[in-house]
């Protein structure tokens, strides 16, 4: 009994439940970027290179051919365009990440220069002539 209790308290800590939340919602954002970069930024990237699909580039390494019982043997490739795909997706997303924690730190500051100063305490040698005089009376 004592398992299940301690492996619902670490489930429902504050911390998992919001890297749950942040995962969920990347998982969903890079989807968002995914189809940004492949059905809106790279069309017209592949236009001005002269009509090319990212997708389609790659580089055949072996030709398809069919085999002695007529079963089809399929075509080796590099598929350098899927890769160049995803590597912009990964740029995109690292920016904003970037500008989203910019935009945190930013916020943290703010809240730290609005935040009161504690008081400053007394010295140490404030202290002990304090505690001096407290001795000599």
């Amino acid at each position: 009994m004592g398992f299940f209790k301690d492996f619902k308290s670490f489930l429902l800590k504050g911390d998992i439940v919001n890297l749950a939340t942040a995962v969920i919602v990347g998982g969903a954002f890079g989807k968002i970027v995914t189809s940004f970069t492949k059905d809106v930024l790279m069309p017209p990237i592949g236009l001005l290179l002269g009509d090319v699909n990212f997708t389609d580039l790659k580089m055949e390494l072996k030709e398809a051919a069919v085999s002695a019982t007529g079963d089809a043997i399929p075509a080796v490739t590099i598929n350098y365009g899927s890769f160049v795909q995803t590597v912009i997706d990964f740029v995109i997303i690292g920016f904003c990440i970037f500008m989203v924690l910019k935009a945190y730190e930013k916020s943290q500051k703010k809240e730290e220069e609005a935040a009161p100063a504690a008081p400053a305490g007394p010295t140490q040698e404030e202290l002990l002539a304090e505690i001096r005089d407290l001795l000599k009376k």
